[in-house]
């Protein structure tokens, strides 16, 4: 399946490898990009165990090949990073493809979303666990190191990232990330942040480019209402002025208030009309900013990028980019078993999916003919694939009155 769907995107960098003068020697990108994968898929335990795999029996698509742990070790800090990124963006395309192909249950929320606008990101950025004081200067240092920040851009009906970039300097601030963020976004497109991504500039930059987004209000955030929309005992739909001096927002704002149990939730929107974007569906929708939580936490604890190998950044950023490519192949994995199953994604889990691959290796010892996706699909309830049901709480449910 790897080879399938990752080969195609490793030999369409042949031509940029070479004009980076790299030269073709054993450890070329095809063999780079198999050795990384099965550190990471197979979840090798150390460099060490996976260069005996690679000398002894061969990895991936590479057949048995000598080499030595210190080759592969100066390898990982020197082999351009930026081969293992572009491989990244190169697949990404195809696996959104794959998606739009499918046919699964989608959420109420997210199916009006994606009739109203052209599509529906998220936005967030997560810390890097510490390096290991193993090798180069780091040896010297007192203290942990943090491995740096990432960023990515988060389809949020797919799951699949659009982009995903890398900061060395661990405290970066979400708002570093925006420049960046802001010139992949296009017209129509519905984001949805947190509060470490509130800029009141920026959304007036979003609101004049016809980008929308949906955000947590702050508890002391400065605001006169223009308007009211809608007013009941557990909903408050407002359009409001935000902001107070030098720091206003030039663009009017839409404040959007739900009454949960006993808490309110506040919501700031820069989509003003209720018929584009209902009052309910302002909260369920921003629920779905988790989901870019639930991508990270894939990342960095089941794929293993919360730990690494080298104490090199260049080594850092291939193993970032490399688990973002695994993390795409079983999203499309786990898409591909919800479409079976007739489920919306949601219901599936994606760790399930990934540890039944070892139940699947055993029973394909002894069943040549089985297929993948069939074997996930029929054994499901088995392999624990399908979440257990539980209770939550949604702004649907909330009473808006008449």
């Amino acid at each position: 399946m790897l080879e399938e769907l990752v080969s195609p995107s490793i030999y369409t960098q042949t031509a940029y490898y070479r004009s980076l003068g790299m030269r073709e020697r054993i450890l070329t990108l095809p063999v780079m990009v198999a050795f990384v994968l099965s550190l990471i898929w197979r979840q090798v335990g150390s460099v060490m165990e996976a260069v005996r795999e690679l000398n002894g029996h061969g990895l991936l698509w590479v057949e048995p090949t000598s080499v030595s742990q210190q080759a592969i070790s100066e390898r990982l800090r020197t082999f351009p990073a930026e081969l293992f990124e572009r491989v990244l963006m190169d697949i990404l395309p195809r696996m959104h493809q794959r998606w739009q192909a499918r046919q699964r249950p989608l959420s109420t929320a997210m199916a009006w979303a994606l009739e109203h606008f052209e599509a529906v990101w998220i936005l967030d950025g997560s810390t890097l666990d510490a390096l290991l004081r193993k090798v180069g200067l780091l040896r010297e240092g007192e203290g942990p190191i943090l491995a740096g920040r990432m960023a990515a851009l988060l389809n949020a009906a797919s799951m699949l990232p659009h982009q995903i970039w890398y900061e060395e300097d661990s405290q970066a601030h979400d708002q570093t990330f925006w420049e960046r963020a802001a010139a992949q976004l296009e017209r129509g497109v519905l984001l949805l942040i947190d509060l470490g991504f509130t800029n009141y500039s920026w959304f007036d930059d979003l609101t004049i480019a016809g980008i929308w987004f949906v955000t947590r209000a702050k508890s002391n955030a400065a605001y006169q209402v223009e308007h009211i929309l809608h007013t009941s005992a557990h909903l408050h739909d407002r359009v409001i002025c935000l902001g107070q001096g030098k720091t206003q927002c030039q663009n009017l704002m839409r404040l959007v208030e739900f009454q949960l149990g006993n808490c309110w939730y506040r919501y700031l929107t820069n989509v003003l009309d209720p018929d584009l974007l209902p009052a309910e569906y302002v909260a369920e929708l921003h629920q779905q900013r988790w989901r870019i939580e639930d991508a990270f936490n894939v990342a960095k604890r089941l794929l293993g990028l919360a730990y690494f190998w080298v104490s090199s950044i260049n080594g850092v950023q291939i193993q970032v980019w490399a688990t973002w490519l695994l993390y795409a192949v079983l999203v499309d994995l786990t898409d591909a078993v919800a479409e079976v199953l007739n489920r919306p994604f949601r219901d599936i889990s994606m760790e399930m999916v990934f540890r039944g691959l070892y139940h699947f290796a055993r029973f394909r010892k002894k069943d040549p003919s089985l297929v993948l996706i069939d074997f996930l699909s029929d054994k499901a309830n088995f392999l624990g694939i399908i979440k257990r049901k539980r209770r939550r709480l949604s702004p649907l449910t909330a009473r808006a009155g008449p």
